[in-house]
């Protein structure tokens, strides 16, 4: 009967910066440039990839596929999070709400997934050179990027299902910029220890996986360039790897300081607490996407080399 008295909740409140609003707008300037950077970046890398023959290779396809992943990954979110800084009250249906999740917990599996895959490819070129134009034909490199992204939707699917399935009443403001889903499931009013189980196991197989995956690809990529006789030959057998080193670095480092990082257990620093974290959130879905393209293009010569080409083709065109 109690139950029954309650109010459902058909829309959200996002609370995101509103007690900064000095801030919200400092940051709705900076988080829109990093927007149109990550858009141009991203998009820049996507056509060279494919109007470029040199690239037509599965580490470039499944970069191809990264910078698809992160621009879909960050419209998600980021338009959400501009509009948030530009109205006072922040809103967003069930509904919409239920989709955002799914789409950015979805890119984000996908990420984790096509991260090992790229560490896979990196181990084959090099470990296994003969055997790597066999190994990763066409006919195998396709089907494992579309499985990663059949394995993300499918794990967003799950859990985004058990969480709308939950009843929600009361309380219905989130303390976040978008519908974290974690932040989503503390407003409901109903026992939550199913929805945490299966993150937990999702975050084991995406997470950790993964992790131990790419790990152990390097460790045998290492001990493979220390055996190269020549510093030139170990210099250009690392450069191949480089970049997606760098990017497994920050993407996980980023994901490791947000939820390993020691909580203040001071309660007159919750409210900067609250906000430090929320940044900490928006850092890791703007900047990790913007910085992907960026590293490629610095630490890869033949993306480079295509980037310069396509502006020379642009020029002669426009003369």
């Amino acid at each position: 009967m109690e139950e029954a008295n309650q109010s459902i909740v058909a829309e959200f409140v996002l609370l995101g910066l509103s007690d900064q609003p000095r801030l919200e707008k400092t940051f709705f300037v900076l988080i829109l440039l990093v927007y149109l950077v990550i858009l141009l970046g991203n998009g820049v890398l996507i056509l060279v990839t494919v109007s470029n023959s040199h690239l037509h290779t599965p580490m470039y396809f499944f970069l191809g596929n990264l910078s698809f992943l992160d621009i879909c990954y960050t419209t998600s979110s980021i338009p959400l999070v501009l509009d948030g800084f530009l109205i006072p009250r922040k809103t967003i249906s069930f509904s919409g709400c239920a989709v955002q999740m799914f789409l950015s917990f979805a890119m984000g599996a996908t990420e984790c997934v096509l991260l090992g895959m790229m560490a896979f490819d990196r181990y084959m070129a090099i470990c296994n050179p003969l055997r790597y134009p066999a190994v990763m034909s066409k006919a195998a490199y396709m089907p494992m990027a579309a499985s990663s992204w059949v394995a993300g939707g499918a794990n967003s699917l799950v859990q985004v299902s058990l969480a709308v399935q939950l009843p929600f009443c009361g309380d219905n403001v989130i303390n976040h910029f978008t519908c974290e889903i974690l932040a989503v499931l503390k407003l409901a009013c109903a026992d939550i220890s199913i929805n945490v189980i299966s993150m937990g196991v999702a975050n084991v197989i995406f997470l950790g996986f993964p992790v131990l995956f790419i790990f152990v690809s390097y460790l045998f990529i290492l001990i493979t360039i220390l055996r190269i006789p020549s510093a030139e030959g170990q210099r250009k057998a690392f450069s191949t790897c480089s970049a997606h080193l760098t990017v497994v670095v920050i993407f996980y480092g980023t994901i490791l300081f947000m939820y390993a990082k020691p909580k203040s257990k001071d309660p007159r620093g919750a409210n900067k607490k609250d906000v430090s974290d929320k940044l900490i959130s928006l850092f890791y879905g703007v900047v990790t996407p913007m910085l992907n393209p960026i590293i490629y293009s610095l630490r890869n010569k033949d993306v480079k080399a295509a980037v310069r080409s396509l502006l020379s083709q642009k020029c002669f065109t426009q003369r």
